[in-house]
């Protein structure tokens, strides 16, 4: 119970991801600012997958009042499908945000036994690069089943009009009147069908973004993480110079010529 009530409320609001954001802060931590900007688009990844399940909600009830078209089939497909991604995505931010939050209460941790100088390590506790990934490709597997959606829509509005130009020509054939050379746009119902599918899509291609802007401060804290020389062999360099240079042993002392 505990944990599907942190999985429902928004990362920023959680006390121990609010208590290390303070002190990363207050203390200007190494890093500080990456991590603090990883979490920062987790929490905005939360906000476009609203979005996007409100996005679902109104396709679903524009679906519903449609009468029966060649696309209602089709569309009633890649909405089952598109929900399927959407609650798949639902469990990847919830595993995400919980590994979030089990690194802010390992960095806390930390800090408590060493003090501020935990706080310059503190990425070390947050291991969230793999269900960022899973969320990307995840993502761009949602964004084109929305692109097919959009692509049958227009292909169908396209035949509709077509069909309609070809029975209008043999009516302005009969009566004398030239043909008419090109079919009409898409319509107004292609439109409106339309128009739930390149929200949701507009909602996807900005979650994605903000998963790979979060992938990519991750890989940043990653890099400098490489670059900084573990603590037990600073300390063994800081040894080996703290101690007294060894006095040479005095050559012998020859008695040949004596």
């Amino acid at each position: 119970m505990a944990k599907r009530k942190e999985a429902d409320t928004p990362i920023l609001e959680n006390e121990a991801v609010k208590e290390l954001l303070a002190l990363l802060k207050e203390n200007q931590a190494q890093g500080g600012k990456e991590l603090a900007a990883a979490i920062g688009q987790v929490a905005e990844m939360e906000k476009q997958l609203a979005e996007a399940v409100g996005e679902l909600k109104t396709m679903r009830e524009d679906l519903a009042q449609m009468q029966n078209h060649p696309l209602k089939a089709a569309l009633q497909k890649s909405i089952i499908t598109l929900q399927d991604r959407i609650l798949a995505l639902r469990d990847n931010l919830a595993e995400l945000k919980a590994g979030v939050i089990e690194g802010c209460k390992k960095a806390l941790a930390d800090f408590k036994v060493r003090g501020v100088a935990a706080l310059d390590n503190a990425a070390r506790f947050f291991h969230i690069k793999s269900g960022l990934e899973t969320m990307r490709d995840n993502l761009g597997q949602s964004i084109g089943i929305d692109q097919k959606a959009i692509a049958k829509i227009e292909a169908v509005s396209a035949e509709y009009h077509e069909a309609g130009r070809h029975l209008k020509n043999i009516g302005r054939t009969l009566t004398g009147k030239e043909a008419v050379q090109e079919a009409k746009p898409a319509g107004k119902l292609a439109k409106t069908i339309e128009a739930p599918y390149r929200a949701e899509l507009a909602c996807l291609h900005a979650m994605k973004k903000s998963v790979e802007k979060a992938i990519d401060r991750v890989s940043r804290l990653e890099q400098a993480a490489e670059k900084k020389p573990s603590i037990l062999k600073t300390m063994q360099e800081h040894k080996e110079k703290a101690q007294p240079p060894q006095e040479k042993a005095a050559p012998a002392v020859s008695h040949d010529g004596r």
